[in-house]
Parts: structure tokens; C-alpha cells; sequence
């Protein structure tokens, strides 16, 4: 399912030996216990508009307590839903004492400098730096093009 949800059960079913029945009842459950969130595609983002996908790393200006974590995770989920260009938010650990990564799309480089003021200007009180790696999309070097598919084959 990783390299093709579109895949359907039959299909499936028919490559594995078993029931299509059998099939339906796993993706089901598959879905109910949250091993399955969603089904999507990754599209050519260029195709889209999109010219500049943005990694931005985020450092806090101090550790909140535990109450105002709550409070300012709430208003982060708030904010990056008012925002659709971002694709993942998330805590975490980085080089420099980064705890926050921001992952996100814009359709050039004017509006990826909005973007980024406008959040300086929202979370100015709370963050003391980010920093951002900007990828062109429609140019430079590709290794190995974003797609989830490559996680089927890692053992």
C-alpha cells in the first residue's frame, strides 16, 4: 500500500493468496487502529505552483511551564491551521537547540518572505531565532524525489 494505495483489495488480494473479503476486514482494521491515517498522493508540486519547499528550524526563547506548553501548543495547531501551505509542524531536537521544525510550501520566494514575517510577527514573543533551508523545486540537484514509497522497502 505504501507504493500504490490506489491498489485496490482485489488486486491486493490476489497478489498475496488471500480473499478479497480478507483483504477488506485487515485495511479495515488497519484503519481503525490508526496504522492507516489517511490515503493521499504526492503531486508534482511545480505542476501545482509550488517553487520553494521550506525547512524551518525554530529556537524557543525558554522552556514554558508545563500549562503554558499546553497553552502555546494549542495556539501553534491554531495557527498552522490557518495555514495550509504547512504540511508538518512538530516539537523536536536539533542542532543549535532547535525545538521546533516547520515544513512548508510556497508558491515563490515573495510569498514564502510574507510568510515567514508574518510568523515572526505572531511568535516573535516566544521565539528567539529560526532559521530556514529553502529547496527550489523547479531546479537544482534531486537524489531522490520526495514519495513516500521508498518506506515499503526499508527493512
Amino acid at each position: 500500500m505504501l507504493k500504490n494505495s490506489k491498489k485496490s483489495d482485489r488486486d491486493i488480494a490476489k497478489h498475496l493468496g488471500l480473499s478479497q473479503a480478507t483483504i477488506s476486514r485487515l485495511r479495515a482494521r488497519l484503519e481503525k487502529e490508526g496504522y492507516i491515517k489517511t490515503y493521499t498522493i504526492i503531486p508534482d508540486f511545480v505542476k501545482l505552483g509550488y517553487e520553494i519547499l521550506a525547512f524551518t528550524f525554530i529556537n524557543m526563547k525558554a522552556y514554558p511551564t508545563f500549562d503554558e506548553t499546553q497553552r502555546i501548543v494549542q495556539q501553534g495547531k491554531e495557527w498552522v491551521g490557518k495555514h495550509p501551505n504547512v504540511i508538518f509542524a512538530s516539537d523536536g531536537e536539533g542542532l543549535g537547540g532547535k525545538d521546533v521544525i516547520m515544513i512548508s510550501f510556497h508558491q515563490n520566494y515573495s510569498r514564502y518572505a510574507d510568510f515567514m514575517r508574518s510568523y515572526a510577527m505572531d511568535w516573535g514573543h516566544i521565539v528567539a531565532d529560526f532559521e530556514s533551508f529553502l529547496v527550489s523545486l523547479g531546479s537544482g540537484f534531486k537524489m531522490k524525489p520526495l514519495d513516500l514509497k521508498y518506506l515499503a522497502d526499508d527493512k
